[in-house]
């Protein structure tokens, strides 16, 4: 088995490491489709033949051409590294910097099998969301970061390092951008085949820059948006004996489980692939699971009526589970859920990111490499058999949204009855959640902030819990009632989160916070670890989906009304101003959520090692990381951003935004319009 110092070594080429194939003891990236012609193929070889000296071309030329042909994609597999791949504790890696050695053991974690959907495709959840595109670049990444000092810059096109480039120690240490294609060329025909050819990556939203901390990850905020619908929807948080219906348990999805029993309601998810839901049942966050439609009714009724919270999987498909539930509701009149949302990966409806109702997963993973267009035929049957039923329960009262995961915008394109009539270019007949339930969280500067606790000890996440509790405890009572309530939830939240066993991987923690919160946490751990109370450096981030970093209209900016839902300055600007107000690591991505060519978004990665120089990176850098969407979403007329970006240039004299003057008398558009 390699070590760390031998992963760092580079390239492992003399001699060469046997070239071991697949391991079909962990689950696979579907076969890809890429239709690439003969000089494209030749092209995509050629490409991936550059990494290696001519002198091992003969060799490793064939078996190259071998894994397009047969999987779609060079992955290089002879180079997936015999290395068990984890977040090892930071002074284990072997580099000249800790900034260096913290995206080591960020990517490693990203990468881990109990982490990452397809690890050996370097896929960490999403279907298709790349940690790099092959192997070889994992090599050259590695050995940069060993050689790495703070005066340089590791600069990431699409997983592929062009290098380490001079720069200056207040510089971030890595720019990463993925799949920045011309917009006229975003298209998913052409990303598969540019994917193919080894030129660009779909890198979803940490995957690719490295920030992934499990289903963890998305906890925090489906709980939220399940309170939050109860809320809406039902007329209260108390969700005990309330039926949530749903889809998907891998990497991003599989939080719905854990979400719902933290709501204290019945969560059913449906999911096809047996490989995430015994992953999720094994991690325990899952509690129970079936395959049979009839039990599954069965304990429906029975936790409804005891009003016990549970999760349980189907294994099956989630179409036949809506129109089991609708025929039901017509044999008895009995409606048996409440809310329902959908989190198959439909960003990536073609290729293994929605299987239709009409074939089990084999046949699916089959046809979809032998017959394209009748998968995506079947598809959209798919589709439209889901929406015909979730519009008949919807018609008997169950509350249905949209989770961002572009299911109603690929139902619209298959032709299924999904059409807001008056609606604008962003609205369907059933809203996102961003536009009925997290929206004006977002635009109170509330998201998903994180951290990672480098040394890998459990009692130093512990200790940063009981500061995030503290600090938000009191900050609470200093703010107004509406950013109280999300206080509340957000204090709920972490003094509970060690009891749920939500780490898988690296000791981390996700917990939405405004951006008084995020930068009084981050300077509070930071002098933990000055003062020893914390082992080990602390890395924080966010993901990605927040209220600055990612601007899509049908999700993050569905919410914004002035026309500007499709424009990306946004996340361009959070992704630069990160970069030179202390970021660590900073990237920027084409896709990501909805898909290729629909959003752009901008992460971050940010070393606190106790240091006055670290806090006062986390002080400038978070203040603008939130600070710029809350400003972009007042100037597009959301009350609630008017009202967080006018109390927080009271608190920074420096802050001066550009406010709006909004029509107040229709009138005199009318007149003028004539």
């Amino acid at each position: 088995m390699s070590s760390l110092k031998e992963i760092c070594a580079g390239l492992p080429l003399d001699p060469l490491p046997p070239n071991r194939g697949r391991d079909p003891n962990v689950p696979h990236a579907p076969v890809r489709t890429p239709n690439l012609t003969p000089a494209e193929e030749r092209l995509a070889l050629r490409n991936a033949l550059r990494y290696f000296p001519p002198s091992l071309h003969a060799t490793l030329a064939a078996e190259f051409a071998q894994e397009l042909r047969q999987y779609g994609h060079i992955y290089m597999y002879r180079f997936c590294p015999a290395l068990r791949m984890r977040a090892y504790p930071i002074d284990q890696y072997p580099c000249r910097t800790r900034q260096a050695a913290s995206i080591m053991l960020m990517i490693m974690n990203n990468l881990d099998p109990v982490v990452a959907q397809f690890p050996q495709e370097l896929v960490t959840y999403g279907g298709n969301g790349q940690v790099f595109s092959n192997w070889a670049q994992f090599w050259l990444v590695f050995h940069y970061l060993s050689t790495m000092t703070e005066e340089q810059t590791l600069v990431m096109y699409s997983g592929h390092p062009l290098g380490l480039f001079p720069s200056l120690p207040s510089s971030p240490r890595c720019v990463i951008t993925n799949g920045m294609v011309i917009p006229n060329y975003s298209s998913r025909e052409e990303y598969e085949k540019m994917f193919a050819m080894g030129i660009t990556m779909y890198g979803q939203m940490t995957a690719g820059s490295y920030c992934y901390i499990g289903p963890q990850g998305i906890v925090h905020g489906t709980m939220l948006t399940v309170l939050n619908a109860g809320r809406r929807y039902l007329g209260s948080d108390d969700l005990r004996g309330r039926v949530f219906v749903t889809s998907g348990l891998g990497g991003m999805s599989g939080a719905q489980a854990k979400a719902a029993v933290i709501s204290g309601c019945v969560g059913v998810i449906a999911e096809v692939d047996e490989a995430p839901l015994k992953k999720r049942h094994e991690q325990g966050w899952l509690m129970e699971v079936t395959s049979d439609l009839s039990h599954c009714i069965k304990r429906i009724r029975e936790a409804r009526k005891t009003k016990a919270a549970l999760s349980l999987g189907y294994h099956g498909n989630i179409v036949d589970l809506w129109e089991c539930l609708y025929q039901e509701y017509k044999k008895t009149g009995e409606l048996l859920v409440d809310l329902g949302s959908d989190q198959t990966s439909l960003h990536n409806p073609f290729s293994g990111g929605y299987y239709p109702v009409q074939l089990t997963i084999g046949q699916a993973n089959q046809l979809m490499n032998t017959d394209p267009q009748r998968f995506k035929t079947l598809v959209h049957e798919s589709l439209c058999r889901q929406v015909e039923a979730i519009n008949n329960l919807s018609d008997a009262g169950m509350f249905f949204w949209d989770y961002g995961n572009a299911f109603l915008l690929e139902a619209q394109r298959a032709g299924a009855k999904v059409e807001k009539k008056g609606g604008g270019a962003t609205e369907f007949k059933y809203p996102s959640y961003v536009q009925h339930i997290m929206g004006d969280i977002f635009s109170l500067g509330f998201g998903p902030f994180r951290w990672v606790c480098t040394s890998g000890d459990p009692a130093d996440l512990a200790e940063t819990d009981a500061i995030a509790t503290a600090v938000l405890e009191e900050i609470s009572s200093t703010v107004t009632e509406r950013v109280r309530q999300q206080y509340s939830d957000n204090i709920r939240w972490i003094r509970e989160a060690g009891k749920h066993k939500m780490v898988v991987g690296s000791q981390a923690r996700i917990l939405y916070s405004d951006q008084r919160g995020r930068v009084s946490i981050a300077l509070a751990i930071n002098q933990a670890i000055a003062n020893g109370k914390v082992s080990a450096p602390v890395v924080i981030s966010r993901d990605h989906h927040d209220v600055s970093g990612t601007d899509s209209p049908f999700r993050e900016t569905s919410n914004v009304y002035d026309g500007s839902a499709f424009c990306a300055d946004m996340a361009v600007q959070n992704f630069v101003g990160d970069a030179f107000r202390g970021a660590t690591w900073v990237a920027l991505h084409n896709g990501g959520g909805v898909g290729w060519g629909e959003v752009i978004n901008g992460g971050f990665g940010l070393v606190l090692d106790g240091s006055e120089e670290a806090g006062q990176r986390a002080r400038l850098m978070l203040n603008w990381d939130v600070s710029n969407g809350v400003a972009r979403r007042c100037w597009s007329g959301n009350v609630n951003a008017y009202e967080a970006i006018e109390s927080t240039m009271k608190d920074q004299r420096q802050l001066r935004v550009t406010m709006p003057n909004p029509v107040q008398e229709e009138h005199i558009l009318d007149h003028a319009l004539g």
